[in-house]
C-alpha cells in the first residue's frame, strides 16, 4: 500500500539537500582517506602498525567523546552557525593532518579533526529533519547517504592518485582547499535554522543532555543505532583482506570492486529514499534487512570466485545495507522533539562511532589469520551481523508503535 505522494523539492530545497550531502561528503572523505594512505603513511613516518590503529581510531573516540560534550549545547543555537563553528574546525584539522611530520603530530590532528568533524553529521541531520517534513525525509536521507558512497567512488582514487604522484600529505591539503569551498557556499547561500529556538529551552546543558539519554524512546533508537552500527564495522575492517585471500581476488583489482560498488550505491541510494516515502520507511527496512542479512550470510562463506561474481554480490549487499539505513534514518529524524534534536543527534553520532570502534575490537578477537594468509572464522562474523539484524528489527518496530505524531519542519528558506 503506497503513502500519500509527497511534493516535489522545491528549488531552495535542492540547494539545502545538495549543500549537506557535500559536507556529508567531505567529512566521510576524511576518515576514509585513512586506511588506503596507511601503505604510504607508516614507512614515511616509520611507524608499526600498532601505532597507525592508533591514529585511524583516535579520530572514532574523540568524535564519540566530542558528541557526548557538544550534546546539552546543541539546541540552544543557530543550527547553521553551530554548523559553520564546528565544519571551520574540521578543515583546520585536516589542514593539521596534511602538514603533520611526525607520529605525535599526526595523532594529535586526528584527535583535533575528530572533535570537530564527529559533530557534523548530526548536526547535518538535525538540519535535515528542521527544514523538511516526514513523508520528504526519505528522499532526503537517501541523497545525504550517497555521500558514502561518492567518496568510494571520487575520493579514495583520487586520494591514491594524488599520493602516488606527490606524497601523502596532499590529498588532506586538496581535500581542506575543496571543502573550504563548500563551507563558503554554506555561509552563503544557506538560511539561518532557529525554528527550534522559538519553543522552550532548559536552563542547565547538563540537564538537558540528561534528559535526552534518559528518554526511554530515544535509548530504544540509540540501542537500535548501535546495533546497526556493530553490523557494518565488524565486516568492513578485514574486507580488502578477505577478498585478497580467502576469495583469490588480485590486489589490483580491488578499486574495481570499490569503484562499481559505489556507482552502484550512488545511483540506488536516492531510489531507496523515493521508495521510503512512496511505500513506507518501515517496509523499505524490513526488505533491506532481509536482503541485507541474506547477502552477509553468503558473503562471509564464498570460496575462490570470479571477479564479476563478487562485484554482484558486494553490489547487493551494499543495496540492502543502504535499504536498511536510509530507511532508519528517516523513522530516526521523527523520534526527538524540536528543542531536543541537536542533542539527540550528537549522542547518536556519538553511539555510531563508538559502536564502530567496539565493533571492530570485537571481529579482530574473532578473525584469525592461517599462516597462508586466509582468515579464519569470518563466517562467525556473518552469522553475529545477522543476529544484530534480527534484534535491530524488533526494536525499530516497538520503536515504531511508541511513536508520536510528528511536529512540522520550519521552511527551507
Amino acid at each position: 500500500m503506497k503513502q500519500p505522494v509527497a511534493p516535489p523539492f522545491s528549488g531552495d530545497q535542492k540547494t539545502v539537500v545538495a549543500m549537506l550531502a557535500f559536507l556529508q561528503f567531505a567529512v566521510i572523505l576524511d576518515f576514509m582517506l585513512m586506511s588506503p594512505l596507511g601503505a604510504v603513511i607508516m614507512p614515511d613516518l616509520k611507524i608499526s602498525p600498532a601505532q597507525f590503529g592508533l591514529v585511524v581510531s583516535a579520530y572514532a573516540f574523540s568524535a564519540g567523546l566530542s558528541g557526548l560534550l557538544t550534546a546539552g549545547f546543541a539546541d540552544r543555537y543557530d543550527r547553521k552557525q553551530l554548523l559553520l563553528f564546528f565544519y571551520t574546525g574540521f578543515i583546520l584539522g585536516t589542514v593539521w593532518c596534511g602538514l603533520a611530520q611526525t607520529f605525535p603530530s599526526l595523532l594529535a590532528a586526528r584527535v583535533f579533526t575528530g572533535l570537530f568533524g564527529g559533530v557534523i553529521g548530526s548536526i547535518v541531520l538535525a538540519i535535515a529533519t528542521d527544514l523538511f517534513p516526514p513523508a520528504m525525509r526519505g528522499r532526503v536521507m537517501g541523497l545525504i547517504q550517497t555521500a558514502f558512497a561518492a567518496s568510494q567512488v571520487l575520493g579514495i582514487p583520487a586520494g591514491i592518485y594524488l599520493s602516488n604522484h606527490w606524497n601523502w600529505h596532499v590529498p588532506f591539503l586538496a581535500m581542506a582547499a575543496f571543502g573550504l569551498l563548500g563551507g563558503l557556499l554554506v555561509a552563503w547561500q544557506m538560511q539561518p535554522v532557529t525554528g527550534h529556538l522559538g519553543q522552550p529551552q532548559e536552563h542547565s546543558p547538563l540537564m538537558h543532555l540528561l534528559h535526552t539519554v534518559t528518554d526511554r524512546r530515544y535509548l530504544l533508537a540509540f540501542c537500535i543505532t548501535a546495533l546497526l552500527t556493530t553490523g557494518g564495522f565488524m565486516l568492513m575492517p578485514f574486507s580488502s583482506a578477505y577478498i585478497v585471500n580467502n576469495l583469490g581476488i588480485a590486489l589490483d583489482h580491488l578499486p574495481t570492486v570499490y569503484l562499481i560498488t559505489g556507482v552502484c550505491t550512488i545511483f540506488i541510494g536516492p531510489l531507496i529514499g523515493r521508495a521510503a516515502d512512496a511505500f513506507g520507511k518501515f517496509r523499505v527496512f524490513l526488505f533491506g534487512t532481509a536482503l541485507s542479512i541474506v547477502m552477509v550470510l553468503i558473503y562471509t562463506h564464498l570460496g575462490q570466485i570470479p571477479l564479476w561474481m563478487l562485484v554482484l554480490i558486494n553490489s547487493m549487499m551494499f543495496v540492502g545495507i543502504f535499504s536498511r539505513m536510509i530507511p532508519f534514518q528517516a523513522i530516526s529524524s521523527t523520534v526527538p522533539q524540536a528543542t531536543q534534536r541537536g542533542a539527540y543527534n550528537a549522542i547518536s553520532a556519538s553511539i555510531q562511532q563508538l559502536a564502530g570502534g567496539l565493533a571492530a575490537v570485537a571481529s579482530g578477537h574473532i578473525v584469525s589469520q592461517a599462516a597462508d594468509g586466509r582468515l579464519l572464522h569470518f563466517d562467525t562474523v556473518g552469522y553475529v551481523v545477522a543476529a544484530t539484524s534480527v534484534i535491530a528489527t524488533a526494536l525499530l518496530w516497538r520503536l515504531q508503535r511508541a511513536q508520536p505524531a510528528p511536529s512540522r519542519p520550519q521552511p527551507a528558506a
